[in-house]
């Protein structure tokens, strides 16, 4: 009995014997077992009341839950249970407990990761507190990341995946909320709630594929999904996940980087004390930051989050409904990225959304705001299959709001940029009155002006140079038209499809491979085997001959290199070989990633690397890269630098004032009541000897005659009497 009374009022030391020996000491968690369930129900009606003891047992039992099994089945559906439906009236450190307790149980395995996330994740969102909402997002992606560090976790993947489906379509069905004017109100408790789950969603899922955990079309299809939330602060995420953007405003200032800063640990290495220890722990560090790296760069290799997407032709109509229908509730910024990301994924998928050009075309004047951002989003949703009867009334408003002699300079080069680009990606949306117009800006005096102009004349001297003047074509366009070479017409293409483009390489790579298998596998078998060499009966044997025979064949010899260079241009002109690996293979995307690996490598050894062919090669893909995103820059040009003005000069001056001291030199300026410089006494002890010895002064003294120095005493004694 003494020893059940000491037992009860010293938890942790009953932890430590029941861990040791839980057969003995059985009966004393059962007492405290007990205890727990009344002090529950009690907890359950009034959680104030014995807060503290409460957080004390169940800490308790989860460190000896794996030594109770049978008596603790239901302990953690308890903890899980009051979290979920008394979370908001529990205390934080209540919270915190009981959370931390359910993470242990994880750790011991007495619950699986799925009951765990479907505990954690209703939570995020009614977090107030910073320190306890990290601690949640840390536990879910390291228990994920932990699930598949070795290998693919596919159930709990689907898991979770499904749990963040959940949480972004509960709030799909809700009224689109503004971000300006009368719009921009707050949200019913029920929207707001929804709301938040999609955001904590969003950022979970953009966590694990920044960190190359899930790389998936799900993770995609999950972020493509919030694209159409109804809150505006969910929809922005996604979009910016899609740009490519940086920008997480959504998360937490307080959380720590996972990264290792290598100058940081350079910088302690040199200057901390040299030892052995240190040294092991600085290369540590530098040995996982340099895996940390090589991890970032082969995840970024993959398919981007573009190419991912399941059905782009709906995703992109869905996106211009948006636009077009709540145009009206959208600010600019928003209604901009929503744009841009339209016109990438119309460029990148070639797809066709003919409503966009015509909703565009009212924002292109030249005192639009963010007006840049909007020229290059519209030029990157054009491509070769564009119809250019949706472009020709787009590039007529451009030039009439951008080219033409009542605006600035920068305002004419930014217009013909935009054009180029429109162009470049499709050339039969130019009108050649129109090309005419635009050439002869080449002659202005503004150097982006000119650019401008000069890169739409070369580039319709490559693509179709019969649109151009006669003097205008060039010499080499010109012997290309007198020559016959016509462009292809809208929706013609060069060559029929009729394989897979690099198919047959990837077919002759696995052949090889499949040879080399079977080629091991034959050495295998005959590796058991003891050959005997037999012994030779004739002398010549001996001598190292041995006997052919011919068997009346004759043997041709021929030295000349004519006929093997005719069969190297006989096997060029042969058609291509058609590949039949699609009808026998399912090809996966691991399959896809060889194959371009394959190509890029033919293509670099079957053209040799020199000057004039990289040159060749650059251009081409300056012409040819209608894939690539267009950036601002792209669309204003090369500018010059303006002058300042003498306020912008002033302002230069005084923020490289800041946080430096006064000039002049700080010598004779301390310990002294007034700050002053130094005396010209006090220079003189300062100066070189040398420079002492050759002064007119020093000289004159040894030059000084009797009468000149006693003068000068006597001044220097009525001096001193004075002062």
């Amino acid at each position: 009995m003494v020893r059940g009374i000491l037992l009860t009022s010293n938890l942790p030391q009953l932890q430590n014997l029941i861990k040791r020996d839980p057969s003995a000491y059985k009966e004393e968690f059962l007492q405290q077992w007990n205890h727990y369930n009344s002090i529950r129900e009690i907890f359950a009606i009034n959680p104030e009341e014995q807060a503290h003891h409460f957080g004390e047992l169940v800490t308790f039992i989860s460190q000896v839950a794996t030594c109770y099994p049978k008596e603790t089945a239901q302990f953690p559906t308890q903890i899980s249970t009051l979290l979920l439906e008394s979370y908001n009236v529990l205390s934080l450190d209540t919270k915190k407990t009981l959370v931390q307790n359910l993470v242990m149980l994880r750790n011991k395995s007495v619950i699986s990761s799925v009951d765990l996330m479907k505990t954690l994740f209703p939570l995020l969102p009614q977090t107030p507190s910073s320190n306890l909402r990290v601690f949640i997002r840390k536990t879910i992606l390291n228990d994920i990341k932990t699930a598949n560090l070795r290998t693919k976790n596919h159930k709990l993947n689907n898991a979770v995946q499904a749990m963040l489906f959940g949480m972004i379509e509960r709030g799909l069905g809700a009224d689109f909320v503004g971000d300006k004017g009368k719009t921009k109100m707050p949200a019913p408790t029920d929207s707001r709630k929804t709301s938040e789950e999609a955001m904590w969603a969003i950022i979970l899922a953009k966590e694990l594929w920044r960190k190359g955990i899930w790389r998936d079309a799900k993770t995609v299809a999950i972020i493509a999904q919030g694209c159409f939330h109804p809150v505006i602060k969910a929809q922005s995420a996604s979009l910016h996940f899609f740009l490519g953007d940086e920008e997480d405003d959504e998360v937490d200032s307080d959380e720590e980087n996972d990264g290792i800063d290598v100058r940081s640990v350079m910088h302690k290495r040199e200057i901390n004390k040299k030892t052995a220890a240190n040294d092991r722990k600085a290369r540590r560090l530098l040995k996982e930051a340099k895996k940390q790296r090589t991890k970032v760069t082969e995840s970024s290799a993959n398919f981007s989050a573009l190419q991912l997407l399941r059905d782009p032709q709906t995703f992109g109509e869905k996106l211009y409904d948006i636009l077009h229908n709540h145009d009206k509730k959208f600010s600019l910024d928003h209604k901009i990225l929503i744009m841009q990301l339209l016109s990438r994924i119309m460029g990148s998928h070639k797809l066709c959304v003919l409503g966009f050009y015509t909703y565009i075309v009212k924002y292109l004047f030249h005192k639009q705001l963010r007006i840049p951002s909007i020229l290059a989003g519209l030029a990157q949703s054009v491509h070769e299959l564009t119809p250019p009867d949706a472009l020709i009334p787009v590039i007529r408003k451009l030039a009439q709001e951008f080219v033409h002699p009542g605006v600035a300079n920068e305002v004419i080069a930014a217009g013909i940029n935009s054009i180029r680009e429109i162009c470049r990606r499709q050339p039969w949306a130019m009108e050649e009155d129109l090309l005419s117009d635009l050439i002869e800006y080449r002659k202005s005096r503004d150097k982006p002006v000119v650019s401008a102009s000069r890169g739409l004349l070369r580039l319709y001297r490559e693509v179709n140079p019969s649109m151009l003047k006669k003097k205008e074509r060039g010499k080499e366009a010109t012997m290309s038209v007198t020559g016959g070479a016509q462009p292809l017409p809208y929706g013609h293409a060069p060559d029929a499809a009729t394989d897979i483009e690099g198919l047959s390489l990837l077919e002759d790579h696995l052949k090889e491979l499949e040879m080399a298998k079977d080629g091991d596998e034959e050495e295998d078998e005959w590796n058991g085997w003891d050959v005997q060499e037999e012994d030779s009966d004739s002398d010549s044997d001996s001598d190292g001959w041995q006997a052919v025979s011919d068997d009346d064949e004759d043997i041709i010899i021929s030295d000349s290199e004519d006929e093997a260079e005719k069969k190297e241009k006989e096997a060029a002109d042969a058609e291509p070989r058609v590949s039949t690996l699609a009808t026998t293979k399912i090809l996966t995307p691991a399959d896809f990633a060889l194959l371009n690996t394959l190509k890029a490598s033919a293509s670099g050894a079957s053209r040799p690397a020199t000057s004039k062919n990289k040159r060749k090669q650059t251009d081409a893909d300056d012409l040819n890269a209608t894939n690539d995103f267009i950036s601002e820059n792209d669309i204003l040009g090369p500018r010059k630098k303006a002058k300042a003005d003498y306020e912008e000069r002033m302002a230069s001056i005084r923020s490289g004032r800041e946080g430096r001291a006064k000039f002049g030199s700080a010598k004779g300026k301390q310990n002294k009541e007034h700050p002053s410089s130094t005396t010209n006494r006090e220079k003189k002890r300062n100066k070189p000897i040398m420079m002492i010895m050759g002064s007119s002064a020093v000289k004159s003294k040894k030059t000084a005659s009797l009468r000149q120095k006693q003068r000068k005493l006597r001044n220097h004694i009525n001096k001193a009497k004075k002062s």
